[in-house]
């Protein structure tokens, strides 16, 4: 039978009021905690408990969220299919303004026998007056509003990349286009037609190299 005579523990407790009920003077520093009957001893001082806080065990590291790596792929996903869409865009734009361009030269060639006609009958005065001047005059602003221009004239130096030679006189030192054919044709930096000429020499310089130096 257990006796009457048993002490118990003392209890405690900690005051956390800032503020002092009897006096009313502010409180400095912590609370000192204080015995309450039938309980443990007091906690001492700068314990966990003392100070409020709860203490959690650590079982591991965070494992990362698979949702998070499935995010990051579906990004780089969308990021390669947006930059082939955007070369995609870019070739299909150039093959457009290419095939444009191509069909435009190609129904301008076919024009340009019809641009020789109109040419050698203003060489033989046809076109001064009349109705056919107004039509070669209007056909000519529309070919000059497109990029059409023609070249190849007599003592332009000759390029074989835009010149057609079909006959040559002297030594070819110094070819020059001695007589124009036919004119060439240019859509924008696009020939669309050689000029044919023929090449002489270009008589400025063989009088310069045959002149005597003089002393």
């Amino acid at each position: 039978m257990t006796s009457d005579n048993t002490e118990q523990e003392p209890v405690t407790f900690v005051d956390k009021r800032k503020i002092d009920p009897e006096t009313g003077a502010a409180r400095e520093g912590d609370a000192v905690p204080e015995p309450l009957a039938g309980t443990g001893a007091a906690p001492q001082p700068g314990s966990v408990h003392e100070e409020g806080f709860d203490v959690v065990p650590v079982e591991g590291e965070v494992e990362e969220d698979p949702r998070d790596t499935q995010v990051l792929e579906l990004t780089a996903d969308l990021q390669r299919v947006s930059a082939e869409y955007a070369n995609y865009r870019r070739r299909t734009d150039r093959e457009k303004q290419s095939g444009a361009e191509n069909a435009k030269a190609s129904v301008i060639s076919q024009l340009l026998p019809v641009l020789d006609d109109l040419e050698r009958a203003r060489q033989h005065g046809d076109l001064e007056t009349g109705p056919l001047k107004a039509v070669a005059d209007k056909l000519a602003g529309v070919f000059s509003n497109i990029g059409l221009s023609t070249f190849g004239a007599e003592g332009d130096a000759f390029d074989p990349a835009i010149h057609e030679a079909v006959s040559h006189e002297g030594d070819g030192s110094s070819p020059v286009v001695g007589t124009l054919m036919r004119p060439g044709y240019k859509l924008g930096e696009r020939v669309l037609r050689t000029a044919m000429v023929g090449v002489v020499d270009d008589a400025g310089q063989e009088s310069g190299a045959d002149a005597p130096d003089e002393k």
